[in-house]
């Protein structure tokens, strides 16, 4: 279980994050929706231990470092090869050529095993960098807007992989999506964010079929599922 108690997150002046209390069991599969600088990232970042907070407390329970996958929304590649960039998340296993390769069929990149990873299109940086996530079980999976710079064809093929290792690994799932349909395609419940605060939280087809919150109302607007 992942419970957050009194997080306060500033950028500066501005307060990116303003959370007094949010718990997320064990196994749950959680979509953050909401505008830009709604603090979607920024939840995810704490959650990740990539940035601290400047008030407030945040358990992961047993979870160990090793046990996090995370992916940013603008993951970075490493001038070796692809698969090489995979196997930098293996360290220590025997069979990490195996195992990245089988990653990277997930992902939909084996062909590109070979090639230099500092040389793919952002599409295919997100896709390989979702592979090296993926190339050994988690416990929890932090993703953020997994999709947003692959095509409708890659969005399928990521989306099916992430799915499938969920189901396999029963890990708990919480990620960022500007797409409704993908937060009814891969999440249980959704938490909306608006102003860096809790718009309203709840199972994903209460949520996105009939909100509550006015700005989740707005933010849903414009978008069909």
């Amino acid at each position: 279980m992942i419970e957050l108690s009194q997080i306060q997150k500033r950028y500066g002046p501005r307060v990116a994050l303003e959370m007094p209390e949010l718990t997320i069991p064990a196994g749950e599969k959680l979509a953050l929706i909401g505008p830009n600088g709604s603090g979607k990232s920024t939840l995810l970042r704490l959650l990740a231990g990539v940035i601290r907070a400047e008030q407030g407390t945040i358990s992961l329970g047993e979870l160990g470092r090793a046990e996090i996958g995370y992916l940013p929304q603008h993951p970075y590649a490493f001038d070796m090869s692809v698969q090489k960039n995979v196997e930098l998340a293996l360290a220590g296993e025997p069979e990490k050529a195996k195992l990245a390769q089988a990653a990277l069929e997930r992902a939909g990149l084996l062909h590109l095993a070979k090639a230099r990873a500092n040389r793919l299109s952002g599409g295919e940086t997100q896709r390989m960098a979702l592979a090296r996530v993926l190339a050994k079980p988690r416990k929890l999976l932090l993703l953020d807007e997994p999709t947003a710079s692959a095509d409708i064809r890659a969005i399928d093929q990521i989306e099916r992989a992430i799915f499938d290792f969920v189901e396999q690994t029963n890990c708990t799932l919480i990620f960022s999506t500007h797409m409704p349909s993908q937060a009814m395609r891969l999440s249980t419940h959704v938490l909306a964010l608006n102003d860096g605060t809790i718009g309203e939280r709840g199972e994903t087809a209460q949520v996105l079929q009939s909100p509550q919150a006015e700005s989740t109302k707005e933010f849903l607007k414009n978008w069909k599922l």
